[in-house]
C-alpha cells in the first residue's frame, strides 16, 4: 500500500490573525482614562493633606507633585519586570486602591502619635514640663513622620507608574499584528482622564473630607480591578484568589469611607495643645476650632487656618484694635470702609465702633464667611454663641455689605464702579504662599489707591517685624512705592508675639495724622499706647535699605517670609 501524498498546503485552512475588538480596547481606555484621574487626584490629596496639617501648603503641593512624577517614571521602568501583564496589572489595581484608600489615615495616625508620645511618657512616668523627653530617638521619629506623606505619595506614584506600560502590554497581547499608536493611544486616554480628574477636584472634592475623598478615589482603582479580571479572567491565573482579594479590598474601602474620616480627625486634632471641638473644610482652606476651658472664667477660643493660628479670643482685640485704630484717627473721614480679607468679622466689628455708614467686606471664601455670620447646626451651640458675640453680629449688620471674590480682581471692579473708602483695612494672611504675594505687590497697592479718598487712610497687616523682619520692611516699602506716606508700628499679641501693621496715606505724615485725630473708647487701645506703637529700635527702620520691593510677579516677599518663619504658632510640629 502506497504512503498517501502529502496533502497540499493551498487545502490548509489558515488560523485567522487576532484583531484587537473595539469592546475591549474601549474597555482598556475608559480604565486608563478613569486610573488616571485617580493619580492626579492623590497627588492633590496628598499634597493638601501635608499642606493643611503641617502648616506648608506651598511647599507641600510642589514637592508631592515633583516626587510622584519623577517615582511614575521609575515606576514605568520598573514594569518591565513583570513578566504577565495581566496578573500584574490586577494585583497592581488591588495595591494601589488599599494605599489610596488608607493613605492619609495612615499619615494622619503617623503624625499624631509621633507627636504626643513625649507628653504620653511625661505621664506616665511623672516626668515635669522641663524633663519632657525631646529630641534623640523620639525627635527623629517625629521628623520621620512629617515625611510620611511624601514617602507614601512616592510609593503611589511608582505603582500609578506601572499602568501605562502594563496597559500597553494587554492591548498589545489582545492582538496578532503590531499597534502602531499604541502609546499614543493609551497616552491620550491618559491626559484625557488626567483634565477629567482635575475638574472632579477642584468641583467636588476639594472641600469634601479628606479622607472620604482617598477612599472615593481608591474605589475607581476597585471597580477598574474588578472590571479587568471579569473581562479577561481566561487569562488569569488564580482567578479567585483575585476575586476574593478584591471582595475583601470593597469592604476595607467601605469601612475607611465611613469609619476613616473621624479616625483621621482624632488623628489631626492630637496636633494641637487645646481641644479640638469644630473643623470644616472650605474650598479654599482647612478650618480648626480649638477651646482651652479655665475654670470659672470663659473659655478660649481659637482658630486655625491650614494649620496657622489665625485669632485667639484671649487677645484678638489687640490685634483688630491696632489693625483698625491708627488708619480711622488718621483718615479725615470714617463714613466709608473698605476690609479685604477679615472675614471673621472682627475687624468689622472694630469699623462699626466709628459708626459709618457702610462697611464693605471683600473676602474671597464664602463659607468662612458664612460661618462666622450664621454658624451651622453641626456646630457646637456654646462655640457658635462665642463667635457671633465675639464679632459682634457685624456681619449681620445692614450697614455692612459682603463681596466675595478675589482682592486683585475685586478691586478693579470696585474701580470700574467708581467706589471711593474713607479707610482701607487690609486683614489678609501673611504671604505665606506664592499666590498671596500679589496681594502685598505694588501693582496691588496702586490699586487700592484708585479707591482711596485723598485724604483717608490705609492699614495692612504686615506679619511680625521680629521675627519675619525683612518682610514686614518690604511690605512697607512696597506701599511706599505705590505712591502713599508710610508709617510702620508694632505691638505685642500674646499669641502671636510681636506683631507689625502699615500704616498709609496720601499727603502728611501718617505717625502725625494718628497723633492729631481723635478716637472713641477702646477695651485695649489708647492714643497713648498708640504712639508709643510707632517707636522701633535704633537703626531698625534703616535696615529697609537691604530688602527689595514686591513687584508683581517677583515673590519678593513670599521669599522673605519662607525665609523667616521656621516654626508655626500653637501647633505641636515644628
Amino acid at each position: 500500500m502506497q504512503n498517501a501524498p502529502a496533502a497540499s498546503s493551498a487545502n490548509v485552512m489558515p488560523v485567522p490573525a487576532r484583531h484587537l475588538g473595539w469592546a475591549d480596547d474601549a474597555l482598556l481606555l475608559g480604565i486608563m482614562a478613569a486610573l488616571a484621574g485617580c493619580g492626579l487626584i492623590y497627588e492633590y490629596l496628598l499634597s493638601h493633606y501635608a499642606g493643611r496639617i503641617l502648616g506648608a501648603m506651598e511647599a507641600a503641593i510642589y514637592t508631592m507633585i515633583g516626587l510622584m512624577i519623577v517615582a511614575m517614571g521609575v515606576g514605568a521602568f520598573a514594569a518591565r519586570a513583570i513578566r504577565n501583564p495581566f496578573i500584574g496589572f490586577a494585583l497592581l489595581e488591588l495595591a494601589v486602591a488599599l494605599l489610596g484608600a488608607g493613605s492619609v489615615l495612615l499619615c494622619a495616625a503617623a503624625i499624631g502619635l509621633t507627636q504626643t508620645l513625649p507628653q504620653l511618657l511625661a505621664d506616665t512616668f511623672g516626668l515635669p514640663p522641663d524633663l519632657m523627653p525631646n529630641g534623640g530617638l523620639l525627635g527623629a521619629l517625629q521628623k520621620a513622620a512629617q515625611y510620611l506623606p511624601y514617602m507614601v505619595g512616592t510609593l503611589l506614584g511608582l505603582m500609578i507608574g506601572m499602568e501605562i506600560p502594563l496597559i500597553a502590554r494587554v492591548r498589545q497581547a489582545l492582538s496578532d499584528e503590531h499597534l502602531l499608536h499604541n502609546a499614543g493611544t493609551i497616552y491620550g486616554a491618559d491626559y484625557i482622564g488626567a483634565g477629567v480628574g482635575a475638574a472632579i477636584w477642584v468641583g467636588l472634592m476639594l472641600a469634601m473630607d479628606i479622607q472620604l475623598a482617598a477612599a472615593l478615589t481608591a474605589s475607581v482603582n476597585l471597580l477598574a480591578g474588578f472590571a479587568f479580571i471579569f473581562r479577561f479572567r481566561a487569562r488569569l491565573s488564580g482567578f479567585g484568589w483575585l476575586l476574593a482579594g478584591h471582595i475583601l479590598a470593597s469592604f476595607a474601602l467601605v469601612l475607611l469611607a465611613v469609619k476613616g474620616p473621624p479616625l483621621e480627625q482624632d488623628f489631626n486634632n492630637l496636633l494641637y495643645k487645646d481641644k479640638v471641638i469644630y473643623t470644616e473644610a472650605t474650598r479654599f482652606q482647612q478650618l480648626v476650632f480649638t477651646e482651652r476651658p479655665r475654670g470659672q472664667a470663659e473659655p478660649v477660643y481659637s482658630l486655625y487656618l491650614n494649620g496657622r493660628l489665625q485669632f485667639s479670643t484671649q487677645d484678638e482685640h489687640i490685634y483688630h484694635g491696632f489693625l483698625v485704630w491708627p488708619p480711622m484717627m488718621a483718615a479725615t473721614r470714617q463714613q466709608r470702609i473698605l476690609i479685604v480679607g477679615g472675614g471673621d468679622g472682627l475687624a468689622a466689628r472694630d469699623a462699626l465702633r466709628w459708626n459709618p455708614q457702610e462697611v464693605v467686606l471683600m473676602d474671597l471664601d464664602e463659607q468662612l464667611v458664612t460661618l462666622f455670620q450664621s454658624p451651622p447646626p453641626t456646630m457646637p451651640r456654646r462655640l457658635a454663641e462665642r463667635l457671633i458675640r465675639q464679632n459682634a453680629n457685624a456681619l449681620n449688620d445692614p450697614r455692612v455689605r459682603l463681596i466675595f471674590d478675589d482682592a486683585f480682581n475685586g478691586i478693579d471692579r470696585l474701580i470700574a464702579a467708581g467706589e471711593h473708602f474713607d479707610v482701607i483695612l487690609v486683614d489678609l494672611p501673611d504671604p505665606n504662599h506664592p499666590d498671596l504675594s500679589k496681594l502685598y505687590s505694588d501693582l496691588f497697592y496702586r490699586k487700592l489707591k484708585e479707591v482711596l479718598s485723598h485724604d483717608g487712610a490705609i492699614a495692612i497687616q504686615s506679619t511680625s517685624p521680629w521675627h519675619a523682619t525683612r518682610a514686614f520692611l518690604s511690605i512697607g516699602k512696597t506701599l511706599e512705592s505705590a505712591g502713599f506716606k508710610v508709617a510702620r508700628y508694632h505691638q505685642n499679641v500674646p499669641s502671636f508675639g510681636e506683631w507689625g501693621w502699615t500704616l498709609g496715606t496720601l499727603n502728611g505724615s501718617p505717625e502725625q495724622r494718628v497723633l492729631d485725630g481723635t478716637a472713641p473708647a477702646h477695651p485695649w487701645v489708647n492714643k497713648e499706647m498708640i504712639g508709643a506703637a510707632f517707636a522701633f529700635p535704633p537703626g531698625f527702620l534703616l535696615r529697609e535699605q537691604e530688602v527689595d520691593i514686591n513687584h508683581f510677579g517677583t515673590q519678593v516677599i513670599y521669599q522673605y517670609h519662607l525665609e523667616a518663619w521656621k516654626e508655626e504658632s500653637g501647633i505641636n510640629l515644628f
